[in-house]
């Protein structure tokens, strides 16, 4: 758009330049026209004055002969009208420049802000695709990763002892270090299993243990001889 503007002040200026300069010929055009219609009328004075001197003359002699008479003399101060005219082409054609030269740069200011409005359209729609196809991804992830109580269920059946909180953290940061597994979070998990009796807890002095329900840990202790013999 910058470029656009530049350009049509530019072509304002030459424009502009070139005006000045034809007035200012015309001008000196019309005075050098004027002087000589000027020492043309004082030629022209003169030799109607000699005229009238002769002719008195020839009829002092009494010559008859017939003088064809001039013309009366007119003043035509309209001469210089055919160069006034061939000025007058130029600036219509300047107009015209001008005009054509106005007209593209709308034209051009308009163009451009078109494209600027689609491609700003499509760079948008483009983000929006983008940021939806992550949040699809992550949707995706997030779904086909196990929850944090079925991944402490599973791994307290396959204990054969009970485990305090900050061990079965440290097992699952280490089985799955993608996640971030912490302590506090996996001892309210563990509160509320053993609240729906999903989970034992039991205390050895002033430790807290927790272990499978006897269901699923005998469960999983008949499954382990299957898997063994298969």
């Amino acid at each position: 758009m910058s470029e656009s503007t530049t350009d049509t002040t530019g072509l304002t200026h030459q424009y502009s330049t070139q005006v000045a300069t034809d007035l200012e010929t015309n001008l000196k055009e019309q005075e050098r026209i004027s002087g000589d219609i000027a020492a043309l009328q004082q030629q022209l004075a003169a030799l109607q004055h000699d005229h009238s001197v002769l002719v008195n003359i020839q009829q002092a002699l009494g010559v008859t002969q017939t003088t064809k008479e001039p013309a009366p003399a007119t003043e035509t101060a309209t001469v210089p009208s055919p160069r006034q005219k061939a000025k007058s082409a130029p600036r219509s054609k300047q107009t015209a420049r001008k005009s054509t030269a106005a007209r593209e740069g709308t034209t051009a200011k308009k163009s451009t802000a078109v494209e600027e409005g689609t491609a700003a359209k499509k760079s948008t729609a483009a983000e929006a695709r983008t940021a939806a196809k992550k949040s699809t991804a992550k949707s995706e992830t997030k779904a086909a990763q196990p929850t944090l109580v079925g991944l402490i269920r599973h791994h307290l059946t396959e204990q054969d002892e009970p485990r305090s909180a900050a061990e079965i953290s440290a097992a699952l940061g280490q089985a799955h270090p993608e996640r971030d597994i912490k302590t506090k979070v996996v001892r309210v998990t563990l509160e509320g299993l053993v609240a729906r009796s999903q989970a034992q807890r039991s205390k050895q002095g002033s430790s807290v243990f927790y272990t499978a329900p006897e269901a699923e840990t005998k469960a999983a202790a008949e499954a382990q001889p299957e898997d063994t013999s298969s």
